[in-house]
């Protein structure tokens, strides 16, 4: 099964207020950098901006490799979002019904691949994906 590892991360300045995300492929074995996106989203929280960095991520996977190829491949998905990786693998409860929808979205693109994992990071594992939502931002 091939794997991909992607780095994603969401913010806002203001919480809520204006929003990006950043995202970053790479390759598991090189750890060369693949493609790095950022760019920004509708005005909200950090939390909603962390969800929207991991839908584009997952949407983005499936556009680059193709149906057939995403369904064999393994997803490790990256964040320094502790809320979001503990609620995306059960063990904190959805509280709020705009999170709840962007979960319900996260869950369904899941299915398209074979495999998706979610991993809490330190921040400064995350640098890469830090710089390109912070560059969306200020652009």
């Amino acid at each position: 099964m091939q794997t991909l590892i992607i780095y994603t991360d969401g913010g806002s300045r203001g919480n809520p207020g204006p929003s990006a995300i950043g995202i970053v492929f790479m390759d598991p074995v090189t750890e060369k950098v693949l493609h790095t996106y950022g760019e920004r989203v509708e005005d909200g929280t950090n939390n909603e901006a962390e969800y929207k960095a991991i839908i584009f991520a997952l949407k983005k996977a499936k556009a680059l490799y193709g149906k057939d190829k995403a369904k064999k491949m393994e997803v490790a998905m990256r964040m320094d979002s502790e809320l979001a990786v503990r609620q995306l693998t059960g063990i904190y409860k959805l509280l709020t019904k705009h999170i709840q929808e962007l979960f319900i979205e996260v869950w369904n693109l899941k299915t398209d691949f074979g495999n998706v994992t979610f991993t809490h990071v330190p921040r400064g594992q995350n640098a890469l994906a830090d710089a390109a939502l912070n560059r969306a931002l200020e652009s």
